[in-house]
């Protein structure tokens, strides 16, 4: 137990920041997985722009490390290129 108010709320926001970027680490998963398994077309391009976007804001957040988000960006447009 936290004997500091200031300390009370560092636990009240450190677990409202751990939700949140769980909630978005969970998303970037899922729209990624999603767009492996989509086949290609205009659909994809549109798929993959969106989740560029996404990538983005999670490495601009300090959700993700913004090497990883450029690493799967990068992976993300080979596979966009080959199929």
């Amino acid at each position: 137990m936290p004997t500091h108010k200031s300390a009370a709320k560092r636990v009240k926001t450190a677990e409202r920041d751990r939700q949140r970027n769980k909630n978005v680490k969970s998303i970037l998963r899922a729209t990624v997985k999603e767009f492996k398994s989509s086949k290609g077309g205009e659909k994809k391009a549109s798929e993959f722009k969106e989740l560029v976007s996404l990538l983005d804001k999670a490495a601009h957040r300090r959700v993700i490390h913004k090497n990883k988000a450029a690493r799967t960006k990068s992976r993300l447009a080979r596979l966009l290129k080959t199929k």
